[in-house]
């Protein structure tokens, strides 16, 4: 980010912006000018602190599964010679995503790189790119248009959006949501995670969806907060899904967007019940992760915490084939163990571990340990921790 001096003399942060761009307040305001030349916007402060992360490992590819694949890598600028990068994205945009044409800053090489995987007809991706304007013209929407719904969440850099007749700039904490069937533009540069998926399996279809599009929504906390933890999280152990397990991950997606669409637009009462009971377990289940390590969490807290009856709990997790101690204790327990296995912990005193994830008392510790896993935590983690290869880091 860049400092500048406000009119007081302080100074103060902010990202850079594209030039001559109104940013409305509320995030949803009708743009009244153009968002002139993107090479002006790249010279702005602060834009060359947004560098590239370095290229991860490549990911195998999962083929022939009905229900989805796993997080693939299909685009590698260090792939191409540079003058052909862009040229290669475009070609995969147009493949994998919608068609689009692109622009980076004359002189520049694009550089990025670009993470899919499917979830029954939910794509989520993971995008890193150096400066570029994407753009998407009535053209692109002739050729093909896939009627989808696309969320874009920053993980970095600022993201410029116009569609709709508005503009916004979004940031890391926030969202934005675009449509394949309307032009738009965009100026961005950073990492963004992405969620596409067929504007048909919305409970309510289309309608009032245009209200939002280029609008500047809340991903860092409540519903968004929700969404965007479980895009986070659903990448980290794709490899272990099986096709059911992808089906039913795609559908709780679906359930947490239509849940961010509806609380945006206040038409929470068009969600489906089934959808609403969905978005409602991730939403407990994720407070009870968070508040593992307090040793007094009871049913009637996590009840109260999401205005409920502790009989309408039991029922949510009932309908899930587990109660609710049973899933708090189910957690608690494979968090000690996972710290107790950590050969980089192999030094933390077990009581701690216990007393980090809500055992206070190492005696109901070891009882609760040993029911589990079938031995006391000393001699499981003694066990583990010995076999050949495990060393620490």
């Amino acid at each position: 980010m860049s400092d500048v001096k406000s009119p007081s003399g302080d100074r103060q942060h902010h990202a850079p912006q594209p030039p001559h761009c109104r940013e409305d307040l509320n995030g949803c305001g009708p743009s009244e000018t153009s968002c002139g030349d993107p090479q002006e916007w790249a010279t702005a402060p602060g834009c060359a602190d947004f560098a590239l992360p370095v290229r991860g490992s490549d990911v195998r590819v999962l083929s022939g599964e009905l229900g989805g694949r796993i997080m693939e890598r299909v685009f590698d600028s260090e792939d191409f010679p540079a003058q052909e990068a862009l040229g290669a994205w475009t070609e995969m945009a147009h493949r994998d995503i919608m068609p689009k044409t692109f622009r980076v800053v004359e002189g520049e090489v694009f550089r990025g790189w670009f993470d899919e995987m499917a979830l029954g007809s939910v794509q989520i991706s993971s995008v890193a790119y150096s400066l570029i304007t994407t753009s998407r013209t009535l053209r692109s929407i002739g050729v093909s248009d896939p009627e989808s719904l696309q969320i874009v969440i920053p993980r970095r850099g600022p993201h410029f959006i116009e569609q709709n007749g508005r503009s916004t700039l979004v940031e890391p904490g926030e969202m934005v949501l675009l449509s394949s069937s309307r032009p738009f533009q965009s100026y961005a540069i950073g990492e963004a995670t992405l969620m596409q998926f067929p504007i048909a399996l919305l409970p309510a279809g289309a309608r009032h969806i245009d209200r939002l599009v280029a609008c500047r929504l809340a991903g860092g906390k409540g519903i968004g907060r929700l969404l965007a933890d479980y895009l986070a999280r659903v990448t980290v152990d794709h490899t272990c899904y099986t096709p059911a397990d992808m089906l039913r991950l795609g559908t709780i997606g679906l359930d947490l967007a239509a849940a961010v669409l509806a609380h945006h637009l206040e038409r929470e009462n068009e969600i489906p019940a089934d959808s609403r009971q969905r978005v409602l377990y991730a939403r407990v289940t994720s407070f009870i992760e968070k508040h593992l390590g307090d040793p007094t969490l009871t049913v009637d807290q996590v009840a109260a915490a999401h205005h409920i009856s502790v009989r309408s709990l039991h029922r949510l997790f009932q309908a899930h084939g587990v109660s609710v101690r049973a899933s708090i204790r189910e957690q608690r327990l494979a968090r000690c163990r996972r710290d107790l296995v950590d050969p980089a912990q192999q030094h933390v005193p077990i009581r701690a571990i216990a007393a980090r994830w809500g055992y206070p008392r190492p005696a109901d510790f070891t009882r609760a340990f040993r029911t589990a896993y079938g031995a006391a935590p000393a001699a499981y983690r003694r066990e583990t921790l010995s076999r050949p290869g495990t060393r620490a880091t």
